[in-house]
C-alpha cells in the first residue's frame, strides 16, 4: 500500500519536471545550439589583387573547436552544391566577378558556416600606382633653410610663450597629398584614397595593418598632430578594383620659445626653480623615436639692480638647467659647467649660454629613464632673482 502512494505521488512530479525540460529545450534554436557547438572559420591568400585563372588557398583551420575533429565542405559558387572538402583548399575563377564562398563545418552532430565575398579581377588589369607625397617647409623655427626628401615635415613653432604656459602640447594639421597617385593606364581612374595613420593596428579586421581607412581622399588634412615620428600608408584602388598602397614617414618637430622673464632669488636655503614640461616619443615598434631634446638657456651675467655685498661678487648670475624623466629621476644637468665655459651658441659678453641635451637612443630608452613626460627645469641658487633673456626647449625628431 505504502509503494503505491508514493507512485502515485512521483507520478505528477515527474510529469512536470519533463514537461520543464521540454520547455527549455525549445527556448534554444538549432543555429544557437548548433553555432555553441562549432564555428567556421576561414581565411583565403591571396586576399586582394586577385585575377582570373589564379590560385587561392583557402584555409579553415581557424575554425572552433580548435583540435576537433571536424569535416570542411566548401561552396565556391553559391550554387548550393559543395565543391570540395578539407581543411585546405585551392581554387581559381576563369571570369572576373564578386563570388561568395561558403565553409561548412561540422563534427558530427553540429554544424556551422561563414561566408565571404571574393572579387576577381581580369587578369590583364593594370595595377595601380599609390604616391603617398612629401612636403618640406623652406625654412624652420629659426629662419635656416630646411632639407626636403621623400618624407613630411612640419615644425610646431612657439617662439613666444607666456611663462604662465610651460607646456608642450600644442599640435598641427598636417597636409597630405596623394594626387600623384596612378590608376594603373591611361582609360583607369583611382575610385578611392585611404590614408592609414596607424600601422601598427589592423582596425578593420582584414588582416592588412596598413590600408584602413582612418582618412579618405585624394588631398586630407590631419588635424591635432602632436610632435612626433608617424609611420603611415596610403592605399589606392583603381576602377578594375585592383589596389596598391605608398608607406611614408611623417615627421614633426617642436621649439617653444620663452622670452624675457626673471626667476625669484634663493632667499630660504631652498634653490628656486621653474618646472617645463614636454612629451617624448621612444616607440621603437610604431617607429615613433625622438631623435634629441633640446633646453637652450641664456641669461644676462649681472642683473642692473643688483648690489655687492663687500668682499664678495654675489651679482654675477649662474642659472642651470636641470632633466627629470616621468618619475622623476634626474637624468642630467648643468651645474658643473663653469662660468668660462657659457660662451658659446648665441652669448654676447653680457649674457651666458647653457645647453642641455638628452637622445633618443640614450636617455630616452627603454634601459635608461624611459620616454614620456619629461620635465625641464630651470633652477636658481644665488640669492638674487635673476633676468632670463631667452630658454628654448627643442623636440627634434627630423
Amino acid at each position: 500500500m505504502v509503494l503505491c502512494l508514493l507512485a502515485i505521488v512521483m507520478k505528477p512530479i515527474l510529469m512536470a519536471l519533463l514537461f520543464i525540460s521540454a520547455s527549455l529545450a525549445g527556448c534554444m534554436s538549432d543555429d544557437e545550439a548548433s553555432s555553441s557547438a562549432v564555428e567556421a572559420i576561414f581565411d583565403y591568400d591571396p586576399a586582394k589583387n586577385i585575377r582570373t585563372g589564379m590560385d587561392i588557398d583557402f584555409d579553415g583551420g581557424a575554425s572552433l573547436p580548435s583540435g576537433a575533429s571536424l569535416t570542411y565542405k566548401w561552396d565556391f559558387d553559391s550554387d548550393g552544391a559543395y565543391d570540395d572538402t578539407g581543411r585546405t583548399v585551392t581554387w581559381s575563377y576563369p571570369d572576373a566577378g564578386s563570388y561568395e564562398v561558403k565553409l561548412t563545418v561540422s563534427d558530427g552532430t553540429n554544424s556551422n558556416s561563414q561566408s565571404r565575398t571574393v572579387k576577381v579581377i581580369d587578369a590583364d588589369a593594370v595595377d595601380p600606382t599609390a604616391d603617398a607625397g612629401s612636403d618640406s617647409p623652406m625654412s624652420d623655427c629659426d629662419g635656416d633653410s630646411v632639407n626636403s626628401g621623400s618624407y613630411y615635415l612640419t615644425y610646431i613653432c612657439e617662439m613666444d610663450k607666456s611663462t604662465s604656459n610651460k607646456n608642450l602640447l600644442a599640435t598641427t594639421t598636417i597636409y597630405l597629398d596623394g594626387s600623384n597617385s596612378d590608376g594603373g593606364s591611361s582609360d583607369e581612374y583611382i575610385s578611392s584614397w585611404d590614408w592609414d595613420l596607424d600601422l601598427e593596428r589592423d582596425e578593420d579586421g582584414d588582416g592588412d595593418s596598413k590600408n584602413d581607412a582612418d582618412l579618405t581622399g585624394e588631398t586630407v588634412e590631419w588635424k591635432e598632430v602632436l610632435a612626433g615620428e608617424y609611420k603611415i600608408a596610403l592605399t589606392v584602388t583603381n576602377g578594375a578594383g585592383l589596389s596598391n598602397t605608398d608607406e611614408v614617414v611623417v615627421y614633426v618637430n617642436y621649439v617653444a620659445k620663452w622670452n624675457d622673464f626673471a626667476i625669484a632669488g634663493n632667499n630660504s636655503n631652498s634653490p628656486i626653480d621653474i618646472d617645463f614640461s614636454f612629451p617624448a616619443s621612444q616607440d621603437l615598434d610604431s617607429g615613433n623615436t625622438i631623435r634629441r631634446a633640446v633646453g637652450e638657456l641664456v641669461y644676462l651675467k649681472e642683473d642692473g639692480d643688483c648690489t655687492n655685498v663687500p668682499g664678495a661678487n654675489n651679482c654675477r648670475a649662474k642659472l642651470d638647467l636641470y632633466g627629470f624623466n616621468s618619475t622623476d629621476e634626474e637624468a642630467g644637468n648643468t651645474s658643473a659647467m663653469g662660468l668660462d665655459q657659457r660662451q658659446s651658441g648665441d652669448c654676447d659678453s653680457d649674457t651666458d649660454c647653457v645647453w642641455l641635451q638628452f637622445t633618443g637612443s640614450y636617455h630616452f630608452s627603454e634601459s635608461q629613464w624611459k620616454d614620456g613626460e619629461w620635465t625641464m627645469t630651470l633652477r636658481n641658487e644665488k640669492v638674487n632673482d635673476l633676468e632670463v633673456e631667452s630658454l628654448i626647449i627643442r623636440l627634434i625628431y627630423k
